[in-house]
């Protein structure tokens, strides 16, 4: 549906010129959003699947390990989508703080994005309102260190910004300049708290993820803690206990087409292309969040009877391997503290392990050796590889 702009266009000074920056009208959108049969079909497609893996706990032994590792896959997705160049192989080695050499700014910044969102959920979880002050701390989490931690961490800009282009002049795109700014995230903070609305989560969470994302309201990082947004806003609308539906895999995968509808919303008013787009990412990536998790479970089992049909040293293997679940890349150090194992113990496991072709050694060392779960990261990473 063509509404027309959605905003209004007010002069800026950026970079020493004047500049068309766009001011987005309040949500709502006005007039609402045309409800159609297949708009209809596609919510319920979607929220099934929410639905589905909401009870992903019932499939693991224990849920924790998948969100461990699947939080740090988005992490590492959402971050690439900003150009970094970290792998989860990255991350968890620099997690473990044991293995120097990888690309500091790059992990940092993932490592960053995973703290922004266990914090924003413990805050929730705590009874604290998703509001502009939890976005503030959480965006002052993301950017303390590496890249972009001199560009203000946790307050809202007090410059114009541009999107796209190589100065203001020629810029994609325009977000409200900063005077704007404060009043157009105080109006986006009434619309996700707005008591008695009927819109779905889902579509409130596709409307505000826009609007964000329109007003950009941070120097750097805003494309980050708006993917975390939609996490927290189905969270606090009871469709999620844990944060297991990420997006950036699909954005990441239909990037032009995803710049293309924001474009849309904004200068034609087009929301209903946009929420479509939504749901359907929604549904295909809540399918595709429970299938990694049956595999992951399915993986699980296999290798544990593998180990118990080679016999001898069986228990102390599972344990192990039990350890390796919520650590697929481990030190023997960390071995030794999870299973409670001497490190020569621990080292004669992990021996067995790679024979059986379970695991393999990283290093190359004799001392200071650092071990991958190969198959659990594996199921993890398909996707996040490549441009």
């Amino acid at each position: 549906m063509r509404r027309e702009i959605t905003g209004r266009y007010v002069s800026s000074l950026a970079g020493g010129e004047t500049v068309n920056a766009f001011v987005p009208n309040p949500l709502p959108p006005v007039p609402s959003l045309e409800s159609s049969g297949a708009r209809q079909r596609l919510l319920e497609r979607a929220t099934l699947a929410i639905g589905r893996l909401d009870s992903v706990s019932t499939l693991l032994p224990d849920p924790q390990l998948f969100l461990y590792a699947y939080v740090r896959r988005e992490a590492v997705l959402s971050s690439q989508i900003e150009g970094t160049q970290s792998s989860l192989s990255d991350l968890l080695l620099f997690e473990l703080e044991e293995m120097p050499g990888v690309p500091f700014d790059d992990v940092a910044e993932v490592s960053n994005y995973v703290a922004a969102l266990e914090h924003g959920m413990a805050r929730l979880r705590s009874s604290f309102p998703l509001c502009n002050r939890l976005l503030r701390e959480m965006h002052g989490l993301l950017m303390s260190r590496g890249r972009g931690s001199e560009k203000l961490p946790g307050e809202f800009r007090r410059s114009q910004n541009w999107i796209g282009g190589t100065r203001p002049g020629n810029a994609h795109f325009v977000p409200p300049p900063p005077q704007e700014v404060e009043s157009c995230m105080g109006a986006l903070e009434q619309f996700f708290n707005q008591i008695g609305d009927t819109t779905p989560v889902l579509v409130k969470a596709a409307l505000v993820h826009v609007q964000f994302e329109t007003i950009h309201p941070f120097l750097d990082g805003n494309g980050r803690l708006g993917r975390l947004l939609i996490a927290l806003l189905l969270h606090q609308g009871g469709l999620l206990a844990q944060p297991l539906l990420y997006l950036s895999l699909y954005f990441k995968q239909h990037r032009l087409l995803y710049y293309e509808l924001l474009d849309k919303v904004r200068v034609q008013g087009d929301w209903e292309a946009w929420v479509d787009f939504f749901l359907e990412g929604v549904a295909e990536t809540a399918q595709g969040a429970v299938q990694t998790a049956q595999r992951l479970l399915a993986l699980f089992q296999q290798d544990s009877r593998r180990i118990q049909a080679a016999g001898r040293g069986a228990a102390n293997a599972l344990r192990v391997l039990n350890a390796l679940r919520s650590h697929p890349v481990s030190s023997l150090k960390l071995l030794h503290t999870e299973t409670g194992m001497s490190f020569p113990t621990a080292g004669k496991v992990m021996q067995t392990l790679i024979q059986l072709g379970i695991a393999r050694e990283l290093t190359g060392q004799r001392r200071n050796r650092v071990f991958v779960y190969d198959g659990y990261l594996n199921i993890l990473n398909e996707g996040s590889e490549g441009p």
